[in-house]
């Protein structure tokens, strides 16, 4: 029986669905050209070399065929079919397992710099949402065990909303809060809202959530943004979900882009923050089958309170843009004015969303190493020749007069 040349590529591509093994096609086509062109009879290229690339297989359009027929091409070929595969930006190498490419679930993205400033906001504009990324999330079922845990995790639900994302919309608020819960019932993370929440605060660069070791904490909250924040936690414990979110449980500002941001899929950006969920499986709504564990732990807010980041201009270039960096530094407040419920208000990063400006003393620090890192060189002590040596002017051949 003639196989027929599309019903061949649509084949292979039903095949493949979702492993990029497509741009093969044309460099297969290409490297089995020669061999099937002794035919005798007049019949077109292409359906010479599908009915030899059937041989070749035996009908196995998996990806198993697929690898046996690029295990007879050269690195050229395999190099070549990957350019032109129009869903992949960079060449993809074969051989490897599926999903190679992903985070895996045991890490967790850190404090790793990555693009910031005006170049991280254009990569995060030039990242499209993955198509159909958005996953429905169900109700958060709280059952905390006593009073005590219900009163615990509704304050770690309260500090992740207002120390994240206190000037965002009551959208961006709630979209936070649904990543927090997300987590909890997420096997990847810690059973409880406060676990999440604080999850690798005791660590010097292992906190989700930066406020846990950046001393955000030591600063007095807003009254009334702290109202508003509590507010949106008790509508999450009691139900309520951010649906234009969903399954998310990453999140960045759009000012950084980290290095983890290619490896999940991208789902939208409501106000600064761009969220995210895991790839394949992992990011299904039966996933997150984790049981909430209603014994949340206690917190030392104390010891937490206390800035563990390794420098100040680290803490500074993750928290804050450039141009507030800079006014933090000179010991100013960043004042912005932000209209909230209808409202419009005078706020400041230093005391609004818990970002914690250096010190008088570490702002002294860092002028003193760049008046050190500005400074001229100590002219060079002029060494006389040994005895016996001749000193002789050098003549610059070819150098233009001035």
């Amino acid at each position: 029986m003639r196989l027929n040349p599309a019903s061949l590529v649509l084949r292979l591509g039903r095949a493949v669905r979702g492993h990029r093994l497509l741009a093969v096609a044309p460099a297969v086509l290409a490297a089995f050209g020669v061999a099937v062109a002794a035919s005798s009879a007049a019949r077109p290229d292409v359906e010479r070399t599908a009915e030899g690339i059937a041989r070749l297989t035996g009908g196995d359009w998996t990806q198993a065929g697929l690898l046996a027929v690029s295990s007879r091409m050269d690195a050229a070929q395999i190099a070549l079919a990957a350019r032109f595969d129009p869903n992949a930006p960079r060449p993809t190498p074969l051989g490897l397992t599926p999903g190679w490419e992903s985070l895996r679930l045991a890490g967790k993205p850190g404090f790793e710099l990555g693009a910031s400033g005006r170049d991280a906001q254009r990569l995060n504009a030039a990242m499209p949402a993955a198509i159909g990324a958005l996953r429905p999330a169900r109700p958060f079922a709280f059952t905390p065990a006593s009073a005590a845990d219900r009163n615990r995790a509704l304050r770690c639900l309260t500090q992740g909303i207002y120390y994240e994302a206190a000037l965002e919309s009551t959208e961006g608020q709630e979209a936070v809060a649904q990543v927090i819960l997300n987590r909890v019932r997420d096997p990847n993370y810690p059973n409880t809202i406060c676990g999440v929440v604080f999850e690798g605060a005791e660590r010097v660069t292992g906190c989700q959530f930066s406020f846990t070791c950046d001393g955000s904490l030591a600063q007095q909250p807003v009254a009334w943004a702290w109202d508003r924040a509590r507010i949106v936690a008790e509508r999450a414990l009691a139900g309520h979900v951010a649906t234009e979110v969903g399954t998310a449980t990453h999140y960045h500002a759009d000012y950084v882009h980290p290095w983890w941001a290619p490896t999940l899929g991208k789902i939208t950006q409501i106000g600064a923050h761009i969220f995210y969920r895991w790839k394949g499986l992992a990011g299904e709504t039966a996933a997150f089958q984790q049981r909430y564990s209603g014994h949340e732990p206690i917190i030392d807010e104390a010891r937490f309170a206390r800035p563990r980041l390794r420098s100040p201009e680290l803490q500074l270039a993750l928290d804050v843009g450039a141009s507030d960096a800079e006014v933090l530094a000179d010991g100013g407040m960043n004042l912005r004015t932000v209209e909230i419920d209808g409202r419009t208000r005078v706020v400041g990063v230093a005391s609004l969303g818990g970002r914690r400006p250096p010190s008088p003393e570490q702002i002294a620090e860092i002028n003193a190493r760049l008046a050190a890192f500005e400074a001229p060189a100590p002219a060079q002590p002029v060494i006389p020749p040994p005895p016996g040596v001749v000193t002789m002017d050098v003549e610059e051949v070819g150098r233009p007069a001035s």
